[in-house]
């Protein structure tokens, strides 16, 4: 992928190594859209092309130099005059002086950290990006290529699961129960609702993932909530004794991982909140904090192309002569032993 501009007398465009192979993200942009940049892990080398092509032939380029640069940045909305640069490498590609044909330049930022997840918030953005800066005396050309970082956990130790008794005196007594504390980005949240006491009429219950972002420190901290997802878990009045099944599966949402204490500028968590609603439209809720990660991608599997496997009938005979049929699967024929080889399909 390139990212071509218009400069004032070149154009830049930035070719990765390995654009081919690389996997692809997705994030969401400021306005609302989504966008998709190349997928980066902690600890990869960022290496490729700069191009550089004259509008004009036979027409040199001054410059007074020209860099690449790898930056990790955090822009708060409020403030976005003052951005944050956790991570800024800087290569020199050129030296200052006349640029009279096209050229490429290679670059390459071995092994480079990258602590944070990629995120677009509702009052904050980090983002990863490439940029190259071609230095003029009075207008510099610059180009820049986004990047989307993901940052991968292994399965929590403890991850015991969430029970809590909530309700009203004399009125309403409920537990609840989570079959897990901490969740990857593709599980599945498993509980169950039990009702102690009902002495009001409900007219249903949900379950919604909320999150909340919280930007800045001290006096000048925002905080935003959204709701993610809304999960109807029971239309009706229960009764005393009734128990209510939840299944709520998260791949099916936008989420990001919980983000803490991210470079000391802001927070991302996730709640699970738990809202009834009465016949007099009255809520009653109560709130509980569960922890995201991103879990690595499954090694792939072993799998048999399904058309090259071919059933063959093999005679055996029991004990009296007589012969038995019984199926084997080949893939490719008999192996070296004249044997048919198995291969299961996952």
């Amino acid at each position: 992928m390139s990212f071509f501009g218009l400069g004032q007398s070149a154009e830049i465009s930035i070719n990765l190594d390995d654009a081919d192979a690389r996997k692809l993200a997705k994030i969401r942009a400021e306005d609302g859209t989504t966008e998709t940049h190349y997928l980066f892990y902690d600890g990869e080398t960022v290496s490729g092309q700069v191009n550089i092509n004259l509008k004009k032939q036979n027409q040199k380029l001054e410059h007074q130099g020209i860099r690449i640069e790898f930056i990790g940045q955090i822009e708060v909305y409020y403030d976005r005059g003052n951005q944050h640069d956790f991570i800024s490498l800087t290569k020199d590609l050129a030296r200052p002086g006349d640029m009279m044909q096209n050229t490429s330049f290679r670059f390459e930022f071995p092994h480079v950290e990258k602590p944070y997840e990629s995120y677009v918030g509702t009052n904050v953005k980090l983002r990863y990006f490439l940029r190259v800066t071609i230095i003029r005396r009075f207008t510099d050309i610059v180009r820049e290529m986004d990047l989307i970082v993901h940052t991968l956990s292994s399965y929590p130790e403890t991850n015991a699961n969430i029970k809590m008794e909530v309700g009203i005196e004399d009125c309403l007594h409920i537990e609840f129960e989570y079959n897990k504390c901490k969740y990857h980005l593709k599980d599945v949240i498993v509980g169950k609702i039990y009702f102690l006491l009902v002495r009001i009429k409900i007219k249903y219950m949900e379950l919604s993932i909320i999150k909340k972002e919280s930007v800045g420190t001290g006096p000048n901290v925002f905080n935003e909530s959204e709701t993610i997802a809304k999960y109807e878990i029971m239309d009706g009045a229960p009764v005393r004794g009734e128990s209510i099944p939840i299944r709520l599966f998260l791949g099916a949402y936008d989420l990001t991982p919980t983000m803490r204490d991210v470079s000391k500028k802001f927070n991302v968590r996730y709640f699970l909140n738990l809202v009834l609603v009465d016949e007099e439209d009255r809520r009653y809720f109560k709130q509980q904090e569960v922890t995201l990660w991103r879990k690595p991608d499954r090694l792939p599997r072993r799998n048999v192309d399904v058309e090259t496997v071919v059933v063959r009938k093999q005679l055996d005979v029991d004990e009296n002569g007589e012969p038995i049929e019984s199926d084997i699967a080949d893939k490719d024929g008999p192996d070296t032993n004249g044997d048919a080889v198995a291969e299961q399909i996952d």
